[in-house]
């Protein structure tokens, strides 16, 4: 098995999906795009659809359907063929003048059964038929008008968001995040007395609601089909609640009996619960550009792992920022450009001070072989010393588009060293390392008394000082790397005190952003009350102490803090004893995580190939977001 296999399945798939798009309008959702987006580009596609006319449309109620030269459609979705997403397809095809439909699912037909409550042992006897979809196909046809019209439905397993070759992420299980101590209470709501669950540790997937059981199933067939691919039997392993359900459920996934039969090769998929450890998801001391990069710039619209990279220092327009939406993002997925890609990976994989020197260098060599008139420099890099470099390309249209990727991740990094965020980057990291110390030496009530002054009201507030978001992040970390906690008058105070202050400084607000609009359940703080306030605030601290306890069930690992060593501060992975060894973090996961569980593995266990899978990539405010969330129960899954 190679180690790029996780791009190979990716790509694999595609293929499939470019067979079939030749002149025709597709529609897809933004798991998918976000899949082809880092797996094969949309040029690829474009170029696979061909004519003059760029036909590529979002998914959704409102999209446009297809005119009367447009007979042929391709749907290329994330999730499953059931209800409101057949019924957007109902929709569209409705309002277009198609003769020809193909539907592609990411979903296997065996989990449209479950979905369907088909029972285990009848799904059994149904193996090489498709019900599901072929009544789907007929379907297709009706609301096409004519029953002598074309209609496919299949599955593709395009699980993967591909970021390098050892790294991929699943686009569609973004939102997945694991239980917490409350969610417990919430499951016991429906249960009766004589099976409540006691903890966290009870929870097994009969205990789970249907649309949570639904989408692990979704995971896993997506997952089963990756082994396929990388022609190996797994054996699953789990470090928390819902990794444990997970990997059960993989462990035991019928469709995938004869496979493993057959397999060749041998590989360990350890399934881990971000929730065991926050510190490093919130947390500053990764010294990785990519992190600060994705941190610092605005998201992609309909994107959850890649950023907009401002390109209009490359046009002739003035840079206000009413031009900005002019012209077209860039990126940080460069799949259809090799030395791009080179610098991505390198990126990846080396420490803050190393790659932009090494961006550096990528634009002198391109320059140079332009033959644009570079003036060299040695020393520190400067956003202005990359943007005097980038700007030579400005006026070569065949030098733009020779090295259009590469401009991209130079006017990103550019982007990122002069942004303000990026400067309070420091701010929270030698914070952080004062807490590390407090925590090691002082009690929590301690550690939050000197937190107090800090919650500042948005009138008093500098620059420099915490937004209340940015609070939040702070005692995500305080709670996380702090563990289990003893209860005591003083920490009651304390957090008594904190969440006083949080609640009157959320009250102040000028204006409550998304992530408080959230947490306090109020559109505006113009309407929200002192007591409501508290009432979320409270909330927020059942969810922070749920946090601190968090690793209580675990026999091992139960720390991720050495008192006295300032840099080690997440536990070490078990090697595996298998040739290949694929990590999945539930939750999301950072890039000097993964950097790191690459380099550990290498010097423990020399030889073993590893793969990192997560459910999203992780910046610091993205943890309140998934913390705080009230759907992790009954995500949507389109129905």
């Amino acid at each position: 098995m190679s180690a790029s296999g996780v791009l190979s399945f990716t790509q694999q798939g595609w293929e499939q999906v470019l067979a079939k798009v030749k002149r025709a309008v597709v529609y897809l959702d933004s798991a998918c795009a976000e899949s082809l987006h880092w797996g094969c580009g949309s040029t690829r596609l474009l170029e696979a659809v061909g004519g003059p006319d760029c036909h590529l449309r979002e998914f959704e109620p409102d999209a446009v359907g297809g005119g009367a030269k447009q007979p042929k459609a391709v749907f290329v979705l994330s999730c499953l063929l059931k209800g409101r997403t057949v019924e957007i397809l109902r929709d569209i095809i409705c309002r277009s003048h198609f003769q020809y439909c193909v539907v592609v699912t990411a979903v296997s037909h065996a989990v449209h059964l479950t979905a369907n409550h088909v029972p285990a042992a009848a799904a059994a006897e149904m193996e090489g038929q498709q019900p599901v979809f072929e009544q789907l196909e007929e379907k297709l046809c009706e609301w096409m008008g004519n029953m002598n019209y074309t209609a496919e439905v299949f599955h593709v397993p395009l699980l993967l968001a591909p970021v390098a070759p050892h790294f991929a992420l699943t686009p569609a299980f973004a939102s997945l995040f694991p239980l917490l101590p409350q969610d417990v209470h919430l499951l016991n709501s429906t249960r009766p007395d004589k099976r409540k669950l006691g903890s966290l540790g009870d929870v097994d997937a009969t205990a789970l609601t249907p649309e949570l059981l639904l989408q692990i199933r979704c995971l896993v067939s997506g997952l089963s089909s990756l082994c396929e691919h990388l022609g190996v039997r797994e054996e699953c392993f789990a470090v928390g609640s819902l990794s444990r359900v997970i990997a059960a459920d993989l462990a035991n996934y019928a469709p995938a009996k004869n496979r493993k039969k057959t397999a060749a090769g041998r590989a360990s998929v350890v399934f881990m619960d971000r929730t065991l450890d926050l510190t490093g998801a919130v947390g500053h001391h990764g010294d990785n550009l990519v992190e600060k990069i994705i941190s610092a710039l605005p998201q992609l619209p309909g994107h959850t792992n890649d950023v907009m990279v401002n390109m209009i220092e490359l046009t002739a327009l003035q840079t206000e920022e009413e031009n900005c939406n002019v012209v077209a993002p860039g990126c940080l997925a460069q799949s259809n450009d090799t030395t791009a890609k080179a610098l991505w990976e390198a990126l990846l994989n080396t420490k803050h001070k190393e790659a932009v020197m090494e961006v550096r260098r990528h634009l002198v060599e391109a320059a140079s072989r332009e033959n644009l008139p570079i003036k060299m420099s040695m020393g520190r890099v400067t956003p202005g010393q990359l943007m005097s470099y980038i700007q030579l390309f400005k006026n070569n249209l065949k030098a733009l588009m020779n090295h259009c990727g590469l401009l991209q991740l130079g006017l990103a990094t550019a982007q990122t060293l002069k942004h303000p965020q990026t400067a309070k980057w420091d701010n929270f990291l030698a914070f952080e390392r004062l807490l590390l110390q407090s925590i090691g030496e002082s009690t929590m009530s301690v550690v939050l008394n000197q937190l107090l002054p800090m919650i500042k009201p948005v009138t008093q507030r500098t620059n420099e000082d915490y937004s209340p978001e940015e609070l939040l992040i702070l005692l995500i970390y305080i709670y996380s790397v702090t563990g289990e906690l003893t209860v005591d008058k003083d920490l009651g105070e304390a957090e008594e005190k904190v969440k006083k202050a949080l609640a009157q400084v959320f009250c102040e607000e000028s204006e409550l952003s998304p992530l408080l609009q959230k947490i306090t359940d109020w559109d505006s703080s113009i309407n929200l009350t002192f007591h409501n306030s508290k009432i979320a605030v409270d909330k927020l601290f059942t969810s922070l102490r749920d946090i601190a306890g968090a690793r209580s069930l675990m026999k091992q690992f139960k720390s991720v803090y050495v008192p006295g060593n300032h840099t080690h501060q997440v536990s070490r992975p078990h090697p595996s004893d298998y040739p290949v060894l694929i990590l999945f973090v539930v939750g999301g996961v950072t890039v000097s995580e993964v950097k790191m569980v690459k380099d550990l593995v290498a010097s423990l266990k020399p030889g073993t190939q590893v793969i990192v899978l997560s459910t999203r990539l992780l910046k610091p405010f993205n943890i309140p977001e998934l913390l705080f969330a009230t759907d992790r129960l009954h995500p949507d899954l389109g129905f």
